[in-house]
């Protein structure tokens, strides 16, 4: 079994506001760069063997002291980044409610399937970055690898490996902390089925160890 612990990036300049942010590659604040040492702290004894960041800056940044700590090297892939929110980058939920309301309702009540304007499907976010998670499962079939991602893209990418459906993410895992600790087992030559309707009854092929859990625990 591959170990996973899928880690949401520590605080951004965007979040006191809570102004979304997906690809927009915005900047850790200090307390988010205090938040990525203690990341780094725990990752020292927590036996891993590989370390994996989305590209963005804010992921980057909290992975990198982590790499420091342990040794390993950290490879980035850009696939894991978050979700694109479109015309919604950079706004919050009454701006957004105030710009377009009608897609922000149909937002609310299916993420996964109806996007912001001009954003990037929570379906497709998925299609993109399975096929990278499957990737670091084969790369590593007893491995213990902590990976540096996104709210809402680990939040989706959960919900699939648990056969949940992917429309229910904010529902069923309404909060993510920054810098919390969610952690799978994923069994090896695992692969994901992207063709399945996002609808449907999946397996779950994940079995949830830990979710949006406070260092060190």
């Amino acid at each position: 079994m591959t170990t996973v612990h899928l880690v949401r990036h520590g605080e951004t300049i965007w979040h006191a506001e809570n102004r979304y942010t997906g690809r927009s590659d915005v900047s850790l604040t200090e307390h988010g760069e205090a938040q990525a040492r203690r990341l780094a702290a725990w990752a020292a004894s927590a036996g891993l063997t590989g370390l994996v960041s989305s590209d963005l800056r804010r992921a980057v940044r909290t992975a990198s002291p982590a790499a420091e700590a342990t040794g390993l090297a950290l490879s980035v892939e850009p696939l894991l980044r978050e979700v694109d929110f479109g015309d919604g980058e950079g706004l919050t939920s009454q701006e957004m409610l105030a710009t377009f309301p009608a897609s922000m309702r149909k937002f609310h009540s299916h993420p996964a399937t109806q996007p912001l304007p001009n954003a990037e499907m929570g379906f497709e976010a998925c299609r993109r970055a399975l096929p990278a998670l499957a990737r670091i499962v084969e790369e590593a079939p007893t491995g213990n690898v902590l990976l540096v991602s996104h709210s809402t893209l680990i939040r989706l990418v959960l919900c699939w490996l648990l056969g949940l459906p992917i429309d229910e993410y904010r529902r069923l895992m309404p909060k993510l902390g920054n810098v919390t600790r969610t952690t799978v087992e994923i069994a090896p030559g695992w692969q994901p089925r992207i063709e399945v309707d996002m609808a449907s009854q999946r397996p779950a092929a994940a079995a949830l160890l830990a979710y949006n859990c406070d260092l060190p625990c």
